[in-house]
């Protein structure tokens, strides 16, 4: 039988070892101060921006002269090497939490607002997403996450808002332009209502329209065009939303945040992502009740899953998508967040991010905007677990010198999940490299 310790590092952190991980450990870390992003730094928008728009500028110079390939080069290299900063920092945040559940919270919400790259001038945007608009909120209300989120130059530039024009605006007029509906419409289908709510075509059309006027650039960040935003009030939902600036539209945010169809969709969602793919109905209504009690108050409703019975079945119903796998085994293996910070790009690409693509993850390029999918039998297929089987049965020997011993090692990796079966197997390997490697292939630390 899987103790509670062993569960709910599972569960809701990165694996072990951990900490005190109860119930009632794994909030209260959200209680604490944020130590993981004061010790592995991530950068926001403001820092990013410059480099962004060198690169863009750079490659505005090479169009009209092939002579400034170098300087696009080493512009390209160092938005890369930034990117590749905030990616490392993220991980090694993973590596030296003492439970992770923030960590685990964190890439939640960053999949939940799922955003991407369109470009290599552009790679650092996904990460400033996260610094800016996500983890900040991560223990507040949805509303503020919520807003803070959508007005994100990433989410903006990812969704083409640039391109939404009102039609009666003075731009919308002049240049004959019309509204685009991407971000209105994930907004409500993705990240607020979910795609079963009872709202229609007309609501995402006026919610575009009151989007109108949203924009960002390389100098400024976020900006609002009040000459590219519809006149009059929009409807959405039944309200009335009218007047200047961005008062109307976190007003929409903010009822939208509070909708009980919103409710209910990221009570859903958390409990899925955490706990089942088809989680307990009675947990994912006491998340919503909570929810609507509090309004939004995410921190509250964490507290409602972490206290309901549901979330304690000692059965592991989840698969571990590559990233919590390679973080998990990283974990076990007894790597700290510094030594992956040491990791030279190289190693890091080779070892840690490009054996995630062969696992189904390419990481920071999801396939849509809706994320990356949530059910095992997404994770769980031939050609993903052989790369995890050749990753566990390759890498870890590059990592870790010496290599732990088989026994002792699943003991530390599995806890109470490491079954007879497991320990007669992992003693008996012709190599600790294939010890270890039974251990990180295992069925126990696939799942959590």
């Amino acid at each position: 039988m899987m103790d509670i310790p062993t569960l709910a590092a599972f569960r809701f952190g990165y694996g072990l070892p951990a900490g005190a991980a109860t119930a009632d450990a794994v909030l209260a870390g959200l209680f604490a101060p944020d130590d993981m992003a004061a010790r592995h730094q991530t950068i926001g928008l403001g820092d990013a921006l410059p480099l962004m728009a060198r690169a863009h500028e750079a490659r505005k110079m090479l169009r009209q002269d092939a002579t400034q390939r170098a300087a696009y080069r080493t512009a390209i290299r160092e938005v890369t090497a930034a990117a590749e900063a905030g990616v490392r920092a993220q991980f090694a945040r993973c590596l030296d939490a003492p439970i992770g559940f923030r960590e685990r919270l964190t890439a939640f919400w960053a999949d939940h607002f799922t955003t991407k790259a369109r470009s290599a001038a552009e790679r650092p945007l996904p990460g400033t997403l996260v610094h800016d608009a996500l983890r900040p909120h991560v223990t507040g209300r949805f509303a503020d996450m919520l807003i803070a989120a959508t007005l994100h130059p990433a989410m903006l530039v990812f969704l083409d808002q640039s391109a939404s024009v009102g039609p009666l605006s003075p731009v919308g007029k002049r240049r004959n332009r019309g509204v685009n509906e991407n971000l209105a419409r994930e907004v409500m289908e993705l990240h607020s209502l979910g795609v079963t709510a009872d709202y229609g075509q007309a609501d995402v059309r006026q919610m575009a329209l009151l989007l109108t006027g949203l924009d960002s650039n390389l100098r400024d960040g976020f900006v609002f065009h009040p000459d590219r935003a519809e006149p009059g009030a929009e409807v959405v939902l039944g309200t009335s939303y009218g007047g200047d600036g961005l008062d109307p539209i976190k007003a929409a945010l903010t009822d939208l945040a509070r909708h009980p169809a919103t409710a209910a969709h990221i009570a859903g969602k958390l409990a899925v992502h955490f706990v089942s793919d088809a989680p307990d109905p009675d947990l994912v209504r006491a998340m919503t009740a909570t929810y609507l009690e509090t309004d939004g108050d995410l921190l509250a409703v964490y507290g409602s899953m972490l206290n309901h019975p549901s979330a304690w079945v000692p059965e592991l119903m989840k698969a571990r998508q590559p990233v919590e796998f390679v973080l998990a085994a990283l974990r076990s293996l007894g790597m700290t967040g510094d030594d992956l910070q040491r990791m030279g790009s190289g190693p890091f690409s080779r070892m840690i991010l490009k054996p995630m693509g062969r696992m189904g993850q390419d990481w920071q390029q999801p396939v849509g905007p809706d994320g990356w999918a949530e059910e095992a039998e997404a994770w769980i297929t031939p050609q993903g677990l052989s790369a995890r089987i050749t990753w566990a049965m390759e890498v870890p020997g590059r990592l870790v010198r010496p290599m732990p011993d088989p026994v002792a090692f699943a003991r530390r990796a599995l806890g109470s999940a490491a079954d007879e079966r497991v320990l007669w197997a992992v003693a008996r390997a012709e190599s600790t490299r294939e010890g270890v490697g039974l251990v990180l292939a295992a069925p126990a630390f696939n799942r959590r």
